[in-house]
């Protein structure tokens, strides 16, 4: 069985567990970042990209986080974790992890009480999938070797690089789990990959 790990810093960690279980897979929050070398994926959930990169730092996440994408192990941002792995973020020299080729725009789309919901059609995942945005962030500027898998009002809200996948909205706040499914088949194939 595969096992794909949620970082429990901060942020929708119990629904992603919830949705990565209702996909087959083992779930497992992770709060050390020896726990890494127990898992085969992990996503990094919204919340506030600030104070996850503060987190990060404070519990010594920041190069095994790294290092766990450089083995080639697939690694998932949803929201705050979309920016956390661009490496460049617009209006701002500090960048997080740096696992993606990617510019993003933070808070993007307004404050809080602009949230929304939208339903996207997101390549090699399906149509009319019920995507919930709150103060999201959205991809400015992109390399060659990233393929935007949706976009909302031109604007690229889902992207791909390799073992590397980002969304700027939750896709565990609602009840369709084709993401983490998607997912989840990059774990099995990368594992798979991985063994050779």
């Amino acid at each position: 069985m595969n096992t794909i790990g949620v970082l429990a810093l901060q942020g929708a960690v119990r629904e992603h567990i919830r949705s990565i279980e209702e996909t087959g897979a083992a779930a497992v929050e992770i709060k050390r970042k020896e726990q890494l070398t127990q898992i085969d994926g992990l996503i990094l959930p919204g919340g506030e990209s600030t104070t996850m990169r503060r987190l990060i730092d404070s519990y010594g996440f920041f190069d095994a986080i790294q290092k766990f994408g450089k083995q080639g192990k697939p690694v998932f941002g949803t929201c705050a974790g979309l920016i956390l792995m661009a490496n460049a973020i617009e209006n701002q020299e500090q960048t997080h992890l740096g696992l993606m080729d990617m510019k993003v725009a933070r808070n993007a789309f307004g404050r809080q009480v602009a949230s929304f919901e939208a339903n996207l059609d997101v390549n090699d995942v399906g149509v009319a999938f019920n995507a919930v945005f709150i103060r999201a962030p959205y991809i400015l500027e992109m390399g060659s070797d990233v393929e935007v898998l949706a976009a909302y009002k031109n604007r690229a809200v889902a992207a791909r690089q390799g073992h590397y996948l980002c969304t700027a909205f939750h896709p565990e706040l609602t009840d369709d789990n084709r993401l983490i499914e998607y997912f989840a088949q990059m774990v099995e194939q990368s594992k798979q990959t991985l063994a050779f």
